[in-house]
């Protein structure tokens, strides 16, 4: 028979009707983000579509584009804002001065306890920035918790207490966190992360800071000597969808995707626990000299560097920062 023939008869068979319904009715979801298949991050969100294709039993489907495959990172809030795609990521401080509030989480040694990060999902806090987000045109759908832990590294000494920031160029985060770095004398120096191993290898850089996994993924311990393990800053990731494209999904479909999410939030925590203890033992073990900060330097190190942070920050965000500082602080 005629594979047209074949084709026709299939799609008229009683078995196969049911089967293209579903076809026809399923939605689809594409979802960019910036991260790396093997980043934590990569594979909760890749774990997130299979937990909805169950869930709705194949009426929708996520649609996975990771390593700004589909857009790069900036491209990511208008292209989902004006319908372009139905869903992104992105890291909190990528919002910078357009959404400053969102920045709150990653001032130096402001919400870094395990405990108030678990809270936060569902939060207060975390509604008060949702309703931000409203504002900017996209519909938030879970927050994923991404680091609490960063490491400093340097190569020539360890660096322990604040003075040992005198005159070092660092690897800057941004700019509203790099206050902290000049306020203990250290010059910040502006760069991305794919950048900062020549530079550290080079001299351009003296110090580096980032978190411990992206120590290891960034071959740290091939040319940094020392690093000094803090809880200096917490990067929460999340995810947003287009909210026209949401409010014309049938109920049962928002259902399944937000289940899938609230999963994903939960599971997300011990995987990054566990990625980070990983991290710290295998920079162990390619030769790095660790310290690990005790409370003592850490309460010596938030004096002096979270201050002026937390005065850029509310000159950055005067209508809502107060306010979004007060609930993370209620937590």
């Amino acid at each position: 028979m005629h594979r047209r023939a074949l084709l026709a008869a299939a799609l008229a068979s009683p078995l196969a009707a049911p089967a293209l319904a579903r076809a026809q009715q399923a939605v689809v979801m594409r979802l960019s983000h910036q991260f790396p298949p093997s980043h934590h991050n990569a594979r909760i969100i890749a774990a997130f579509a299979e937990e909805v294709r169950q869930r709705s039993g194949g009426g929708v489907e996520v649609q996975v584009f990771p390593a700004e495959q589909l857009a790069r990172a900036g491209e990511n809030f208008p292209g989902v804002a004006r319908g372009a795609f139905e869903a992104a990521a992105a890291v909190n401080f990528q919002w910078g001065t357009t959404l400053p509030e969102m920045n709150a989480v990653t001032i130096p040694y402001q919400f870094t306890e395990l405990e108030k990060i678990r809270k936060f999902p569902g939060s207060e806090a975390a509604r008060f920035l949702e309703g931000l987000l409203e504002r900017r045109a996209v519909r938030n759908l879970m927050w994923l918790y991404t680091s609490r832990q960063a490491i400093f590294t340097s190569n020539r000494r360890p660096i322990v207490s604040t003075a040992d920031f005198r005159g070092l160029k660092v690897r800057g985060l941004n700019p509203l966190t790099d206050h902290a770095l000049t306020a203990v004398g250290a010059a910040a120096v502006a760069m991305p992360g794919p950048e900062v191993p020549q530079a550290l290898q080079s001299g351009v850089l003296d110090a580096g800071l980032t978190d411990l996994s992206a120590a290891v993924s960034r071959r740290f311990y091939e040319f940094q000597r020392f690093g000094t393990v803090a809880p200096y800053f917490s990067v929460i990731s999340h995810v947003y969808v287009n909210p026209r494209w949401w409010n014309g999904l049938r109920p049962e479909q928002r259902e399944a995707i937000e289940a899938a999410a609230r999963k994903a939030e939960q599971d997300q925590i011990p995987l990054t626990e566990e990625t980070a203890a990983a991290a710290l033992e295998e920079l162990r073990a390619r030769g790095m000299t660790l310290h690990l900060q005790t409370p003592e330097e850490t309460e010596a190190w938030r004096a002096a560097m979270q201050p002026p942070v937390v005065e850029a920050f509310l000159r950055q965000a005067p209508e809502g920062g107060r306010r979004v500082l007060d609930l993370l602080q209620a937590l």
